[in-house]
């Protein structure tokens, strides 16, 4: 199976500022998961009269050099406190027109998630051309790189061979020594960050990308914005509802996040997401003839994937690249990488297998499709975009190493094989140079449109019982559930879900409250 293919179908990821991040995607881009992202509360209401040159805007579309695809450009204001200072911001955007027949409904715009997947890149991959027919042909099909990702004034940070370093860092120290190199890390990563992106740093929140989506849907001359959001998506479709409630039109948040809770009760919840996905596969794996961890029950399993990392914190093996042996660091990726869709599982169980006989290539493989690694050492800037919104979005989930000691046994709790990693990764935002402008909150989006919820029971980045919390907040919210695994539901096999979806998009028609599939 091809690795970027596996980890752009199956629906994004949602966001960790860490060594880690998460997620996955289709067609955008995804991370394993440390801090998850949060809602910045709105910032001061922009004058409206100085915001009325950007809404004016025509956008000039262009050939993408994708079959089907148009390109342009729009601008927003670096700072919407500010919008009057001439100072912008770049978004990126691509359409496909509606395929017809039918009526045209307007735009549908969507939304990987990450944050830091590229809009761009999974409309064209992916939602552009595999969203339902029906749904392709009422209407056009559209996304943005938000601010900060990849073709929109995007945040940079590390070279290729820095975040190879990077990535290859201990994230279960176990001395101070070690400690101290990863608390070294997280701060070379925020300095790279402020030397080469400190102009848009303090301005890539979710509110920023929100009203942003709000610009865009005014330039395309739709009344109502209608939006499927991915993972991270769903917190920034929920921040757009709450900004802007009149002017929702069928949103569909799948995966969802949820805005009230705070970093360290978000990350700790989602340790607990890949320990449940972790042992449907193992409960899977034991069941199989090429199962490397052997029989017995997820626990057993657990405990020799878990030895098996203490043996490559040991002694990494060779990965067929001499400078990235597979350590600890890499593997622990890898495998998490695998856990966002149970067609991986196969995949997962070979790349164990090599690995534990001394070749650890298909690991690596698996985690650098999870960073955007590409073949000659480049990184998109997933990774980059993804600490820069999270960060802003919600203060730290630690004030230092100390209280991440604290919270180590509640994690280990979560997940005995990835609580400790995902604990540390969570430490980056500490060191940030932006100070957070966000908080967790509830979102209500009050006098809003029907709203469609939708989680998955064992969904590995986004667990079930955020959908659940973000649909009782929502005034409108209405939960759609998909009781299976991986991440996200919608176009990935549930016939039942897709059709309530497809049903909701096309004709406006909400799923009863509390429907499962």
């Amino acid at each position: 199976m091809d690795t970027s293919r596996l980890l752009r179908t199956t629906g994004t990821v949602i966001a960790a500022a860490g060594l880690l991040l998460s997620g996955c995607t289709s067609g955008g881009s995804g991370e394993p998961g440390a801090a998850a992202a949060s809602l910045p509360s709105a910032p001061p209401s922009p004058d409206a009269a100085a915001l009325r040159p950007y809404y004016a805007q025509k956008l000039t579309w262009r050939d993408c050099g994708v079959p089907g695809f148009q390109c342009s450009t729009m601008k927003a204001p670096l700072d919407y406190a500010n919008p009057g200072s001439g100072q912008d911001v770049e978004i990126a955007v691509s359409r496909r027109t509606a395929t017809g027949p039918g009526k045209r409904l307007g735009s549908l715009v969507v939304n990987p998630g990450g944050p830091g997947g590229s809009g761009i890149g999974y409309l064209q991959a992916y939602a552009g051309i595999g969203y339902p027919a029906a749904v392709r042909a009422q209407y056009d099909m559209v996304s943005f790189d938000p601010r900060g990702v990849e073709r929109s004034s995007p945040v940079e940070c590390l070279s290729g061979p820095a975040m190879d370093k990077y990535t290859q860092v201990d994230q279960t120290p176990d001395d101070a020594a070690e400690r101290a190199e990863l608390v070294a890390a997280f701060k070379e990563f925020a300095k790279a960050c402020e030397a080469k992106s400190g102009r848009v740093l303090p301005h890539v929140s979710t509110v920023d990308a929100a009203r942003d989506m709000d610009l865009l849907r005014g330039v395309l001359g739709d009344q109502k914005l209608h939006y499927v959001g991915a993972s991270y998506g769903t917190l920034l479709g929920a921040t757009y509802a709450d900004l802007f409630p009149d002017r929702v039109g069928r949103l569909v948040l799948d995966g969802a996040m949820d805005p009230a809770r705070p970093a360290l009760e978000l990350n700790r919840d989602q340790t607990e997401g890949f320990e449940t996905a972790f042992t449907s596969f193992a409960k899977d794996c034991a069941k199989q003839p090429d199962c490397p961890l052997g029989k017995g029950d997820p626990d057993a399993v657990a405990a020799r994937l878990k030895e098996f990392f203490r043996k490559l914190d040991a002694q990494p093996v060779a990965s067929g690249d001499p400078d990235r042996p597979l350590g600890e660091a890499l593997a622990t990726t890898g495998v998490i990488a695998a856990l966002y869709d149970e067609s991986a599982w196969p995949q997962l169980r070979e790349a164990l297998s090599s690995a534990m006989n001394g070749d650890g290539s298909g690991l690596l493989s698996l985690a650098d499709s999870y960073y955007e690694r590409e073949a000659d050492g480049k990184y998109a800037n997933l990774m980059f975009a993804n600490a820069a919104v999270n960060c802003l979005d919600q203060p730290a989930a630690f004030t230092g190493p100390e209280a991440v000691d604290t919270a180590l046994p509640s994690f280990e709790k979560a997940s005995p094989v990835f609580g400790a990693g995902l604990a540390w990764a969570a430490l980056n935002c500490t060191y940030w140079p932006v100070k957070a402008t966000g908080q967790a909150r509830e979102l209500t989006a009050k006098g809003a449109a029907p709203i469609v919820v939708v989680g998955t029971t064992r969904d590995p980045a986004t667990p079930y019982k955020w959908a659940q919390a973000l649909a009782g907040q929502l005034a409108s919210g209405t939960l759609l559930t998909y009781d299976g695994d991986g991440h996200t539901a919608y176009g990935r096999g549930s016939e039942c879900i897709d059709t309530a979806i497809n049903r909701y998009l096309l004709e406006g028609k909400a799923p009863q409250g509390g429907k499962k599939c």
